[in-house]
């Protein structure tokens, strides 16, 4: 278990993964394993790249089966170790239909159904949907699992294919823009007006941990938000302060919001 003064760099709902991450660089440097994570969000990649030079012990990769994933997965290995030689174990799956609605399927409808063949979130890296098919990002180790489990997506008939991660069509990411202006950076007052929400309704969430800032809980309503920015706010997706800058004759700051969709 982490020391208290550890614990003190991160929040409360993360000390568990800083627990398991810690004892992952442990048996690295102490009984020279070599730990391959399931995949990672930014933050928790974060989390681990910190505690890996903190030890100075370990040495640590992370490969989510393209260069600019957003999900990896964590080599950490001994500081002698050919770490760029171990191998990450990420798969590709091609899902397709030849149903006309198969178009309109979005990121949480891939997303529902994967999960819905009964693995966890972890084993599941970037999902890029496109208007004629859809490529996740799979640990190698269940993917033949999901591909002979999956035939349908939302109501969808499908058809699955595992392909090497060369074969990788990426979907550009794609933002809804919005353009608004805020009397003040905070947070509590961004999101209220990104998701159409009275203050008193985006409050409780915030400080009950449903919402965070760069993968990172934030409890605090009057967190002043930076552009570049990735927020996410539990039920209601997540959005990006692409732009701050700029104010109204009323003294207002003018922001450019980008909603992923």
């Amino acid at each position: 278990m982490a020391t208290t003064e550890l614990y003190s760099h991160f929040h409360p709902d993360e000390h568990r993964f800083v627990d398991k991450a810690e004892d992952w660089i442990r048996r690295a440097a102490d009984q020279h394993a070599v730990k391959l994570t399931d995949f990672l969000d930014p933050r928790q990649s974060f989390i681990v790249q910190s505690l890996a030079g903190r030890s100075g012990d370990v040495r640590v990769r992370f490969d989510g089966g393209y260069e600019q994933a957003e999900r990896k997965r964590a080599i950490i290995a001994p500081l002698y170790s050919d770490i760029e030689a171990e191998e990450a174990n990420v798969g590709l799956l091609s899902i397709t239909s030849d149903d006309a609605k198969f178009s309109q399927l979005d990121h949480g409808d891939f997303l529902g159904s994967l999960l819905g063949v009964g693995i966890k979130r972890d084993k599941l890296g970037d999902i890029h949907v496109r208007g004629d098919g859809c490529h996740c990002l799979v640990a190698g180790e269940i993917i033949d699992y999901v591909h002979l489990n999956l035939r349908q997506v939302s109501r969808v008939r499908v058809f699955t294919e595992t392909l090497p991660t060369e074969k990788l069509l990426p979907a550009s990411q794609t933002f809804e823009e919005m353009y608004l202006t805020v009397a003040s950076m905070r947070l509590d007052g961004i999101v209220s007006d990104v998701y159409r929400l009275s203050r008193a309704k985006v409050l409780a969430p915030i400080k009950s941990g449903r919402c965070k800032v760069n993968w990172k809980p934030e409890e605090d309503p009057s967190k002043p938000l930076r552009e570049g920015d990735v927020v996410s706010f539990q039920g209601f997706g997540r959005f990006k302060l692409l732009e701050a800058g700029g104010e109204t004759k009323k003294g207002r700051v003018r922001l450019k919001i980008g909603k992923f969709v």
